[in-house]
């Protein structure tokens, strides 16, 4: 184990551990409408919904945080308890196990690992997989402690943007951090948060993985973060996380996610944007 991540060989040798849940967050990617979701997965893998159980649906924005309370049943509802293990892992990678990673994060739980190289690095190892996914036969005890720290509202966020101790991360491709294409959901504005900085979060997997420490060392170094607190967003809160998980793994611990992202910020007109 490192900070956050397990390898599929660490899973593989620990897999009938006590005490040790495994969570797949598969959400399908942004614009993908070709991808099916399937229900093949690691042994004893239980679905966690981010679309769903997982989020805010009265929300206007997607992927909103849901509440305290709302994370607290459905987490007991799978079966786990404030002291279990979790293990994370998508079918894409590294893509939205990193936001249910968060999401433990900022409920106050920290045993939480993210799978490297998801359900593809385990299916290239030859490893075995289930047809469908485990049920929970048992209520967990889990209670959260809200971290407000680790989360920014567009004010909070608004209020950073000209403070030479804070750094907003943006987490979109270049095209669409520039304007150079339109955004994929409808009647957002085009463009970034000023003063924000572009760091596609695919420039920091390989092979479906998180890139070795000393790469992405050399990748973080460039936006001289040191002594800043971080700010990460992207289009709706997800791949985000994929940089707070990256650069959690070398020790930039002092970070937030702006949750509401580019969906809020780019459908709140008093809100300024750069191109």
């Amino acid at each position: 184990m490192t900070q956050n991540i397990v390898s599929v060989n660490w899973l593989k040798a620990n897999l009938t551990s006590d005490n040790l849940i495994i969570l797949d967050a598969t959400i399908p990617k942004v614009g993908d409408k070709t991808t099916l979701i399937s229900s093949e997965c690691i042994p004893s893998t239980l679905f966690f919904d981010l679309k769903n159980d997982f989020c805010n649906l009265e929300s206007t924005y997607p992927n909103t945080i849901p509440s305290l309370k709302q994370f607290e049943d459905n987490v007991q509802n799978l079966g786990i308890n404030s002291n279990t293990t979790l293990i994370i892992y998508d079918q894409h990678g590294v893509y939205s196990s990193p936001r249910a990673w968060w999401l433990f994060k900022l409920m106050g739980h920290q045993n939480v690992f993210v799978l490297d190289g998801g359900l593809k690095a385990w299916k290239n190892n030859g490893y075995q997989t289930n047809a469908s996914y485990n049920t929970s036969k048992s209520k967990g005890n889990f209670k959260g402690n809200y971290i407000d720290s680790l989360v920014k509202t567009k004010t909070q966020t608004l209020e950073k943007i000209n403070n030479s101790e804070s750094l907003t991360i943006d987490a979109r491709s270049p095209n669409r951090f520039f304007a150079h294409t339109e955004e994929p959901r409808i009647g957002l504005r085009s463009g970034h948060i000023p003063n924000s900085k572009n760091l596609h979060y695919s420039t920091l997997t390989k092979n479906n993985c998180l890139l070795p420490e000393a790469n992405l060392n050399t990748i973080f170094d460039t936006f001289n973060l040191k002594n800043k607190s971080i700010i990460y967003s992207c289009g709706s809160g997800i791949t985000a996380c994929i940089l707070a998980l990256a650069g959690s793994e070398i020790g930039y611990n002092d970070f937030s996610i702006y949750d509401g992202s580019w969906s809020e910020w780019g459908t709140t007109q008093e809100l300024p944007i750069e191109v």
